[in-house]
């Protein structure tokens, strides 16, 4: 086991077949790829299946790894577009189940935890649209600007202008729960 490696390290040994690295990088990483989908998907349900899937397909995945960017940086994205990937197979499975609606919402209602457990933050951010949602899921986990932009695609003025609007939203939003 690899004490002082670098997470980039890690990676590059990992993608060459390193077992030992890839466990290392997972244990240094996992609580952060969790913490990630969370924000993303606003369930710990959900947060928990896309880590796993994240963690499934990253033997894989490594093999894209280059180094060129931080570590941290490139799995990030990876965490961005599963969360994406699973948002467009639920579209494409609510489409599929026209009809089955209702009971496809008490099913969902059903599994997720009570909205007394949930925090408001966490549920304020699925209100916001995908695009804010995912800036801000990233500048909560401490990414800055300039690697949210690496991640998400955009230029850094764009995450700023996203994480003003998302600060407009959610005071809205707050504000509208104050005045019921």
């Amino acid at each position: 086991m690899r004490v002082n490696s670098s997470d980039t390290d890690l990676a590059l040994a990992a993608a060459s077949g390193d077992a030992a690295a890839f466990s290392t990088l997972l244990e240094h990483c996992y609580d952060s790829m969790f913490g990630l989908s969370f924000r993303l998907t606003g369930s710990r349900v959900d947060a928990e299946d896309l880590t796993q899937d994240v963690c499934a397909a990253l033997p894989a995945k490594l093999a894209q790894f280059d180094g060129k960017a931080r570590f941290t940086t490139w799995l990030y994205r990876v965490v961005v577009n599963a969360a994406h990937d699973r948002r467009r197979r639920i579209a494409t499975q609510s489409r599929a189940a026209t009809g089955w609606g209702d009971w496809e919402i008490a099913r969902r209602a059903e599994n997720n935890e009570t909205a007394a457990q949930v925090n408001w933050l966490t549920q304020a951010m699925g209100t916001l649209p995908d695009d804010l949602r995912d800036t801000i899921a990233l500048v909560l986990d401490d990414v800055t600007h300039r690697d949210a932009a690496t991640i998400l695609g955009v230029s850094e003025g764009t995450i700023s202008w996203r994480v003003s609007e998302a600060k407009k939203h959610l005071r809205a939003l707050r504000q509208d729960e104050d005045q019921l």
